[in-house]
């Protein structure tokens, strides 16, 4: 019984072992990623949806490196969610956590992915819309609960894309 008793608290401290060290790892990008500024307020009113979708919300990352998670605003937390499209922005209403608001001229890509952050799926499963956070570039994935959802959904981000001044043009650049 002692040797029962030795490798269930051996366990039980390489378990608390590994978890501080997850947090003492997510404080540190929390501290990193501090600069990263404000997330835009939802708007009061928003027109009619042009596309409503249920899913899951997977993650929000440094453009281009998909295992970068972004901490702050608790964008890194996988949850479910439905996004909609409006000719104002882009809503992921995230359940247990703050809505996310990207407005329609901070949207500058979206396509489709295998995975990111940790969620990986069949070929071109998510949606990922690429976006402007101040000066940083993101990416959120999403990944729609009917896989039918998926093509009208990027549809209408490819239209408000196409239909949103960009900030560049609006800054002369």
């Amino acid at each position: 019984m002692d040797n029962k008793l030795a490798s269930l608290l051996l366990v039980v401290v390489l378990a608390a072992v590994a978890a501080g060290l997850i947090a003492i790892g997510w404080r540190g990008r929390l501290k990193r990623q501090a600069g990263l500024g404000q997330l835009p307020d939802v708007p009061e009113r928003l027109s009619p949806a042009g596309m409503v979708a249920e899913g899951q919300y997977v993650a929000t990352t440094t453009a281009g490196d998909w295992l970068d998670r972004v901490a702050v605003h608790g964008l890194g937390f996988r949850g479910n969610a439905e996004v909609s499209v409006h000719p104002e922005g882009v809503l992921f209403d995230r359940k247990g956590t703050a809505p996310l608001f990207v407005p329609a001229e901070a949207v500058t890509d979206c396509g489709s992915a295998d995975g990111m952050a940790g969620k990986f799926v069949e070929k071109e499963g998510l949606v990922v819309l690429s976006w402007m956070l101040g000066e940083h570039e993101l990416d959120t994935g999403f990944r729609t609960r009917r896989a039918a959802d998926k093509q009208p959904l990027l549809e209408a981000l490819q239209e408000l894309i196409s239909a949103a001044p960009q900030a560049d043009a609006d800054s002369g650049k």
